[in-house]
């Protein structure tokens, strides 16, 4: 080292240590909160948000989900699944898929959209206390007549305790909703109407609308047991293909048609006329010779 240098152990070299070390730490910090709040921006873009069956939440995406606002007015609030953990969410969120509100007819929620532009009705459920499918059953209507969600059986998508997000994309522009490929008249309210079934009675753990596309959702987290049927049934759908495509494949190379053993045969009909042909020419030779 040369005479006049700050050394390693300088206080000059420890200040620029700690100052790199603290920089560091803060980016490390910033990056971790941006992933686990899916970049910050899904509080700005929701319009709504309601816990359906439950108090107000806030989950870790920023989303501010309001109390129940038909909370003793329509249907029953139940919080049955609070005994249960719920898969495919964070635990600071199970609270939005543990509460629920359910009535014994149909009924909904008024949800005013003053805008026009591109939204996203997110639909949160769990199948708490039903453990086998075709036991809770029931439709999703919007404004009416856009049945936008049909025939819904939560432990047939999921199963049991599980978070589940029905996503409907739909767009309000010049006085009409547009949904699915339908058109109808919006007066500035959307009416999301969870529609009795056979089975059992509708339900909904909360709801939320955003504006923008569905790429704006944040995800659940995965869920192996159902990530692997879905695999299974991709692999049964490519191997059944595959042999459909074998059998096609071997009809082609399995060459000419094979002759009808009961087709009728040429040689049958010349037997008769050479056996004539045959008793002909001896009579004729004697005709001549007398």
């Amino acid at each position: 080292m040369r005479s006049g240098e700050p050394g390693v152990g300088s206080p000059h070299c420890l200040w620029l240590l700690a100052a790199a070390a603290l920089l560091t730490a803060r980016c490390c910090c910033c990056g971790a909160a941006a992933a686990a709040g899916g970049g910050g921006g899904q509080g700005d873009k929701v319009i709504w948000a309601i816990n359906a069956g439950g108090e107000a939440h806030t989950d870790i995406h920023g989303i501010h989900f309001k109390r129940d606002p038909l909370e003793g007015k329509i249907g029953r609030a139940s919080d049955y699944g609070m005994r249960l953990p719920i898969f495919r969410s964070v635990p600071e969120d199970q609270v939005l898929y543990q509460t629920e509100r359910y009535n014994e007819e149909t009924f909904g929620y008024d949800i005013p959209i003053k805008e026009e532009g591109d939204y996203v009705l997110v639909l949160k459920f769990a199948e708490v206390y039903f453990a086998q499918s075709q036991q809770k059953v029931f439709d999703v209507r919007l404004n009416g007549q856009h049945v936008v969600v049909k025939d819904l059986d939560i432990f047939e998508k999921v199963g049991h305790s599980t978070a589940h997000d029905e996503l409907v994309s739909f767009t309000v522009r010049k006085g009409k909703l547009s949904v699915q490929g339908e058109v109808s008249t919006f007066n500035g309210k959307l009416l999301v109407e969870f529609v009795k079934g056979y089975y059992d009675n509708p339900k909904v753990c909360a709801i939320c609308i955003i504006k923008g596309t569905v790429e704006d959702v944040p995800k659940l987290l995965p869920h192996p047991g159902l990530e692997k049927k879905e695999e299974e049934e991709e692999e049964e759908d490519y191997e059944e293909g595959n042999e459909k495509k074998t059998l096609s494949k071997k009809k082609v190379k399995s060459g000419p048609r094979t002759p009808d053993p009961y087709a009728s045969d040429n040689s049958s009909l010349m037997f008769p006329i050479l056996v004539a042909f045959g008793v002909f020419i001896p009579t004729l030779f004697c005709l001549c010779r007398l």
